[in-house]
């Protein structure tokens, strides 16, 4: 496996030179917390080593070891085929090497169950079952100008409206961030992976990537664009952290079964939290929201389980009473459908951070 590291001198260069020609939004981009004195960054291609294809076991070696503080800055392929690609319209030579090397190296036997494509994983040292993983989403990047749509009979919502398959491709406007989707259409673009997630316990043994469940993984949650943090719950030693389905952007729902899929290069900052405990799924915030996830077959379910989650975040960290904690949500809070198309549905809840006033938890969480 060939990894980049970067000592501090040359972070700026090298993340200047993969950031050429992609997207950074400017205001996001100055809510970012420095990186600490003395950790290092990384460099971690997208190979037919380096990638675990559609899945998450605890039994994947990891592909990189990193140690709390670190950065990894992933580059990851879409999920689709160079031939899919191009009878799609791609030329060949916008199709990335890096996908055609990917379907020509990786055995077939070391694919599946799912079809993500996932850059991974990472071992984060320290990290042990009961700790929390802290991920702060830096820096996204699109990789390539393009994205594509698509959907098919037997997966989307409406499938039996649709019985048949279609694709299409979405030029992406790096100089004015919009998707072109059609004459007359253009979509303001806002990027984030799909699937981010850890290693299961051991038991799951190789889980599907597309149900979203208490690792995280295939959450599709548009919500965590750069700027954003997600805590997992850890599993096994190390954690064992992956990433991929890049989207150019979705809409809550994700209704037909796929986003703006693409490729993308995201820089992530790993901060292992010990005796820490989160779950059982992961949760999120954004520089002006705390989230609260839920997944399940049953959408009825999956939203009791993301209220549950947001009461217990205002229970511990706020010092709310159960009773405070459920009304708040009900007044202040917003129950948003993820996705509604990946055999686990999603339910999150965002509530504002603007409604409590600063106090000294809140001052310790923005100096780090």
């Amino acid at each position: 496996m060939s990894t980049i590291q970067l000592n501090s001198l040359t972070r700026v260069a090298c993340v200047a030179a993969l950031a050429s020609g992609m997207l950074l939004h400017p205001t996001i981009a100055h809510a970012q917390k420095p990186v600490p004195a003395g950790a290092t960054t990384y460099v971690l291609p997208a190979t037919p080593k380096t990638v675990a294809w559609g899945h998450y076991d605890a039994r994947t070696p990891p592909v990189l070891r990193i140690h709390s503080g670190d950065t990894v800055i992933f580059h990851t392929v879409l999920t689709n085929s160079p031939d899919g690609l191009e009878k799609a319209g791609v030329k060949p030579a916008d199709v990335e090497q890096d996908l055609r090397d990917i379907f020509d190296g990786v055995p077939k036997k070391d694919r599946g169950p799912g079809g993500h494509i996932l850059t991974g994983p990472v071992y984060i040292d320290g990290a042990e079952p009961g700790d929390t993983l802290e991920v702060r989403v830096r820096k996204i990047d699109l990789a390539i100008p393009y994205a594509y749509n698509a959907f098919r009979y037997g997966a989307g919502f409406q499938t039996d409206d649709f019985p048949y398959a279609r694709i299409k491709i979405i030029p992406l406007d790096l100089a004015t961030r919009t998707a072109h989707f059609a004459p007359g259409i253009d979509i303001p673009l806002h990027p984030f992976f799909g699937s981010m997630g850890v290693a299961p316990p051991p038991a799951f043994g190789r889980y599907d990537s597309a149900p979203p469940t208490i690792i995280g993984g295939n959450m599709d949650n548009k919500e965590l664009v750069e700027g954003s943090t997600v805590y997992y719950p850890v599993f096994v030693p190390g954690a064992l952290f992956q990433l991929g389905d890049g989207h150019a952007g979705q809409g809550n729902g994700e209704v037909d079964i796929t986003a703006m899929e693409t490729s993308l290069v995201g820089t992530l900052q790993f901060i292992v939290h010990k005796g820490v405990k989160t779950g059982p799924y992961p949760r999120a915030e954004t520089p002006t929201h705390y989230i609260s996830m839920g997944f399940d077959d049953d959408l009825t379910v999956a939203a009791h389980k993301a209220v549950a989650g947001m009461i217990d975040f205002l229970v511990e960290h706020k010092h709310m009473s159960r009773d405070d904690a459920y009304m708040l949500i009900s007044v202040a809070g917003d129950i948003d459908i993820t996705e509604l198309v990946d055999h686990n549905k999603g339910v999150h809840v965002m509530l504002p951070k603007a409604i409590f006033k600063p106090g000294p938890e809140d001052k310790a969480m923005h100096d780090r």
